[in-house]
C-alpha cells in the first residue's frame, strides 16, 4: 500500500493497542508479577507489542523482561478485547500459555514475582481474573493440558 495513502487513511483514527499476556506454567503453578507501575497489583506477565514485532516474539520478550525466565510458548489461548479491560487505554491482548523452568525473579515492570495455584490466586489487575478463570476452567482435571481456543 502507498505510504501517503496509508497515512491519509489512518489520519485521525484511534485504534486499540495490541498487548500480550503470558501464563507461565512452572513447578505446578503459574507465575504472576506484582506491578511496579499503575495500575498496581498482581498480574499475568505481559505488555505492549513493539512495532515490527510478532505477538510470539513480544510474549517471549515480556516474559524474560518481567520474570527473568526463558519460556517456551505452548499455544495461543485466546484474545480479550473489552474496551474497559485496561482503564488507561483500549487494548487487545493475546494470551499465550508457556512453560519455563528455573527461578523467576522480578525485573523491569515487576517489583515482586510469585508462583500461584488456582487456590492461592491474589486479587488481580486488569481482567486477569477472567483470563485465569478461563485458563483453569479449560484445563479440566488437575494436571491436564489447557484447552487453547
Amino acid at each position: 500500500m502507498n505510504t501517503s495513502h496509508n497515512d491519509t487513511f489512518l489520519s485521525g483514527r484511534r485504534n486499540p493497542v495490541p498487548t500480550v499476556d503470558i501464563i507461565i506454567e512452572i513447578d505446578g503453578g503459574i507465575v504472576l508479577i506484582k506491578r511496579k507501575n499503575p495500575p498496581f497489583g498482581w498480574a499475568i506477565p505481559g505488555g505492549f507489542v513493539d512495532y515490527g514485532e510478532t505477538l510470539e516474539a513480544a510474549a517471549i520478550r515480556e516474559a524474560k523482561e518481567e520474570t527473568g525466565l526463558d519460556v517456551t510458548l505452548r499455544c495461543q489461548m485466546h484474545s480479550y478485547s473489552d474496551p474497559s479491560r485496561d482503564l488507561r487505554l483500549h487494548t487487545i491482548t493475546t494470551v499465550f500459555i508457556a512453560q519455563a523452568s528455573g527461578t523467576p525473579h522480578a525485573a523491569d515492570d515487576a517489583v515482586e514475582v510469585g508462583i500461584f495455584t488456582r487456590g492461592s490466586l491474589p486479587t488481580l489487575a486488569f481482567d486477569h481474573a477472567k483470563i485465569l478463570e478461563d485458563y483453569f476452567n479449560g484445563r479440566g482435571e488437575t494436571g491436564n493440558s489447557p484447552i487453547c481456543f
